[in-house]
């Protein structure tokens, strides 16, 4: 009976021990991951400096704000400029849409008949709904690119005087810029060899004129082209990969759950699409007010006495 009970009581000895080993792991490995991260700021400080920019920025929330906007925004933009514009304007806008989210089956399908419909029709359709959430909401994606563009430079809200005319001319532009968007992803009939270039290319002017358009010109032009080439570098991947994803997504949800379905994963894309420009817009401009490339650019050094924007 004596060897039974050292036997009892030597278990929770010998799992007392696993635990206290256990703990004392823990206890190393989290005073190991502090010293890297020490270390880590110590050397690379740009690295702090980007958490500490996409913590104020507060990325997902901007993104999902923006993504919102651009949702409500667009349908109705599409429907007004489809009703208005001459047939061949309107065929080309349906295919840079199925080429943008890389459509086909039945979610191409539902594209072009809302293309082909006629004038009247389509006229119609904007006189009920269109025409209230253009003039109700046409400028909300624009004002929420500038708080992103704004926040990402740490400029305040007192320290932007914006006309109302640059949120204009930004939702015109983009609808100028949708409207040939499949020719350049084509590379104009050549192939993608050249078009994902152009692609690159295109992006990087797109998103170099934006910031400096809904800055309104606080920030000079070399310092916003790191935040340019990084957003260009996003949306052209992204790009890339709806081909494989979007044509999938949305042709089961059409299957399963009818336009309600398609509404979700359309959204759920341009959350994505947001995220990746909220990160290039604002990793741009951390790197571009380092040191290293301030001196070069010009860039605005951060005031850290300066009020935070909103």
């Amino acid at each position: 009976m004596q060897p039974r009970k050292r036997a009892a009581s030597g278990k929770p000895t010998r799992a007392a021990s696993r635990a206290t080993r256990w703990r004392t792991r823990s206890r190393n490995a989290t005073v190991a991951a502090r010293r890297l991260q020490r270390r880590a700021e110590t050397r690379f400080p740009v690295i702090t400096h980007i958490a500490e920019r996409m913590v104020s920025v507060n990325i997902f929330d901007s993104a999902t704000r923006l993504a919102a906007q651009c949702f409500l925004t667009a349908v109705p933009l599409v429907f007004v400029v489809a009703s208005l514009a001459p047939e061949g304007v309107r065929k080309q806008m349906a295919a840079s849409i199925r080429a943008v989210f890389g459509l086909s089956g039945a979610a191409s399908d539902q594209v072009q008949a809302v293309f082909n419909s006629s004038d009247k029709e389509l006229q119609s359709a904007v006189s009920v709904v269109g025409s209230v959430m253009v003039l109700l909401s046409a400028t909300a994606v624009s004002r929420a690119m500038q708080r992103l563009c704004k926040r990402a430079w740490e400029i305040p809200r007192s320290g932007v005087r914006i006309a109302v005319w640059r949120w204009l001319a930004w939702i015109a532009g983009w609808i100028c810029l949708l409207v040939v968007q499949e020719p350049v992803r084509s590379g104009f009939g050549v192939g993608l060899w050249l078009g994902i270039p152009l692609t690159f290319a295109f992006q990087a002017v797109v998103w170099w004129w934006t910031q400096h358009l809904l800055l309104g010109r606080l920030v000079p032009w070399l310092p916003l082209l790191p935040g340019a080439l990084l957003t260009a570098g996003a949306m052209s991947a992204l790009s890339v990969t709806a081909v494989f994803y979007m044509p999938r997504a949305l042709n089961r949800a059409l299957g399963e759950y009818g336009s309600a379905g398609s509404v979700f994963v359309l959204l759920s894309w341009l959350i994505v699409l947001c995220v990746a420009v909220a990160c290039g817009i604002t990793i741009g401009a951390v790197l571009a007010q380092e040191p290293f490339l301030a001196r070069r650019l010009g860039s605005p050094l951060p005031d850290p006495q300066a009020p935070r924007p909103d």
